[in-house]
């Protein structure tokens, strides 16, 4: 789908290949017909990814630092108000160089929830310094501000925090809890591109940020991230780091002669092929946000009876989030619940799924990470939360396809 089709709801389906009647289960005909399987997820183009990509093959430079770049990061910083952005092959490499900029390793702890991806853990570990997993709040999903203080010890030299599904915790007070405590508070925003706390972007209120591009996100460029730095006095160890290790962005700068190695460093560049495709996506940024939005309330309104009945909880936004609507997920009354539930969409060609295994229960998280205290709504969660299909141009026969199997489970 392009831009304009977007724009005029003329929104063309693809084709999808009936499942034979007889390979159907025996449902309601409502569920089948019109529309064929519902997926988890559908990339969303905006029409200029093959243009944009092709100036840059014809303009003779595919490796970093050019146009396309400096297109990606203009859009970043004008519409989200980023005062430093560098783009990244990966969230997770982003993710990576927080440590390093920080100075964290060995014997260091870093506070961060446990309902998350494993990319979050792995990036202070492969440091040297120890994970420790907090609890998460039962309405966000995500950090419990509450949990924090009784988690800092003398070794704390972090807290990160993960934006799940577009929404956040209250910053100020972990902001402040930080302060308090002299250590720094960094975001991993991987699914928090486009969404707000109060009037500040998520991914620019911590010392550093994280955010992800990867296929499955709601702004795409196959793979891709781009670390944010929010704190001026990060600014050339961030550089120094992304750059091999090297002085090279004073020297462009004018600042030395000739750059050299001055501390340890990696590869963190994001080429400029893949830079080129993200550009278009981030221009499309406000559309994007505008059309999963409308999806998401779409659900809220279709499944709102069955929430008040308490057959389902519905996900929440805080009064101070203005959320990118990177997921739509129910919670269920059981695990038992979720996996028939899970199964009965299957059956009715919805693809929903579940989420994260709770890093403190996984066989690294056992071995080499901490728990600070109970986490009850963490395990909880993973236990009893469903997410649904939800992208850009989802189609209002889609969801209603997902809708009325839900309802058709729990009612008949």
């Amino acid at each position: 789908m392009n831009l304009g089709e977007a724009i005029n709801g003329a929104v063309a389906q693809p084709v999808r290949r009936r499942t034979p009647a007889s390979a159907r289960p025996a449902l309601d005909s409502r569920l089948m017909e019109p529309v064929g399987p519902v997926p988890f997820n559908r990339i969303f183009l905006t029409g200029e990814e093959r243009s944009s990509l092709a100036s840059v093959c014809e303009g003779g430079n595919v490796a970093t630092d050019g146009r396309a770049s400096a297109r990606a990061i203009e859009v970043l910083k004008s519409r989200l108000g980023l005062r430093h952005v560098l783009l990244t092959p990966s969230c997770t490499l982003a993710l990576e160089a927080m440590p390093r900029v920080l100075g964290i390793g060995y014997g260091d702890e870093v506070i961060m929830p446990s309902f998350t991806f494993c990319s979050t853990a792995n990036a202070f570990l492969l440091a040297g310094a120890t994970p420790v997993f907090v609890d998460v709040r039962p309405d966000t999903l995500t950090m419990d501000e509450e949990a924090i203080e009784a988690a800092i010890t003398p070794k704390t030299k972090a807290i990160c925090v993960v934006h799940y599904a577009g929404v956040c915790s209250d910053l100020d007070r972990i902001v402040e809890i930080a302060a308090r405590h002299g250590i720094p508070m960094v975001e991993d925003a991987a699914q928090g591109v486009g969404a707000y706390y109060k009037d500040r972007p998520l991914g620019g209120i911590g010392d550093l940020g994280a955010y992800s591009f990867h296929h499955t996100k709601n702004l795409v460029a196959g793979e891709g991230g781009a670390l944010t730095i929010n704190n001026p006095a990060l600014d050339d160890l961030a550089c120094n780091y992304r750059d091999k290790g090297t002085n090279r962005r004073q020297f462009f700068r004018g600042q030395v002669d000739k750059y050299t190695w001055v501390s340890p460093g990696s590869s963190l560049a994001m080429s400029e092929i893949v830079a080129a495709y993200l550009a278009p996506q981030l221009e499309a940024m406000d559309l994007i946000t505008a059309l999963r939005g409308a999806a998401y309330n779409y659900y809220a309104q279709g499944l709102r009876r069955l929430a008040r009945k308490g057959w389902l909880t519905l996900p929440t936004i805080p009064s101070y989030a203005r959320s990118n609507y990177h997921i739509f997920h129910i919670m269920l009354e059981s695990q038992e619940t979720r996996d028939r539930l899970l199964d009965f969409l299957r059956a009715c060609n919805v693809q929903a799924t579940t989420h994260f295994v709770p890093l403190h229960s996984a066989p690294m998280g056992v071995a080499h990470c901490r728990t600070a205290g109970a986490l009850p709504v963490t395990e909880n969660s993973a236990n009893c939360m469903l997410r649904l299909p939800l992208f850009a141009d989802i189609s209002r026969g889609e969801q209603d396809k997902v809708v009325e199997a839900i309802r058709t489970f729990f009612l008949g």
